[in-house]
């Protein structure tokens, strides 16, 4: 904290040992916690909550007001998580009158260049690779992976487990636990190698598949295969949060099925 080269504002309130590197800014009314490290040239803005144990590294704007002409000065937040890795120049922006906050959950490490707009939420344990763009108002699940270059369009809503192969255009929502590629976005499988990573046992990444081919690979619409999903398949807890799931999606969830080889 005794870095006579950074500019901490009186008003922040930073734990005792939070590193701050030298040229870093911190403006009023934010809230650093424990052992979190804050690189040079890191410029943290009005509203900044940042949790325990996070990392942001040089260039790195968070809190600035959003890119959203609707905006009126309101009073917002952007709330990070804890173990929270953030890389170079990204930028974080404070939510508006929608939901007043934008969010990223725990352990996420979002890479160099990414951008994640106003009113966002996202979740846990969440990578974003290089470059990814979030427009405004996106929920983002648990798990979630975006590879470099991905773009997600405002409204978007993308499930816990869910892969993006990099360079995709996220137009529609996209379900949980599926790997979506191509263009236009289309399923080409579920992820299966990250649920075997977090403990998904064979016959229940079986189920799930079972799943998406009912949905992607029958020829049925959206409403005849979740009919027919809600019929036939055990109720379990995979099901009944990918039936919530197209239930709830506003924009609609993508189409198209590519079979990888």
């Amino acid at each position: 904290m005794n870095q006579p080269l950074a500019y901490v504002h009186p008003g922040a309130k930073i734990a005792k040992n939070v590193v701050i590197e030298p040229f870093a800014t911190i403006h009023n009314n934010v809230i650093i916690g424990e052992g979190t490290w804050i690189g040079s040239n890191v410029t943290i803005m009005e509203g900044a909550r940042i949790g325990k144990n996070c990392n942001i590294f040089p260039g790195s704007v968070i809190s600035a007001v959003p890119q959203d002409l609707k905006y009126n000065d309101e009073d917002t937040t952007v709330e990070i998580g804890n173990n929270v890795t953030i890389r170079e120049c990204v930028t974080i922006n404070r939510g508006t009158i929608d939901k007043m906050k934008t969010v990223v959950g725990d352990n996420c490490l979002i890479m160099a260049y990414c951008h994640i707009a106003h009113d966002c939420i996202v979740g846990n344990n969440c990578i974003f690779s290089n470059n990814s763009t979030l427009a405004g108002h996106i929920t983002i699940g648990d798990y979630v992976v975006l590879a470099g270059m991905t773009a997600v369009h405002q409204f978007v809503s993308i499930g816990n487990h869910a892969f993006v192969t990099g360079g995709s255009l996220v137009r529609k929502d996209v379900p949980p636990f599926v790997k979506a590629a191509r263009e236009p976005l289309s399923y080409v499988g579920i992820n299966s190698v990250g649920l075997r990573r977090r403990g998904y046992t064979t016959e229940k990444i079986r189920e799930i598949q079972n799943i998406f081919r009912i949905l992607y690979q029958k020829n049925y619409n959206n409403t005849q295969a979740s009919e027919i999903i809600e019929a036939e398949m055990e109720a379990t807890p995979e099901r009944d949060e990918i039936l919530q799931f197209i239930k709830n999606s506003h924009r609609g969830i993508m189409k198209g099925y590519f079979k990888s080889n």
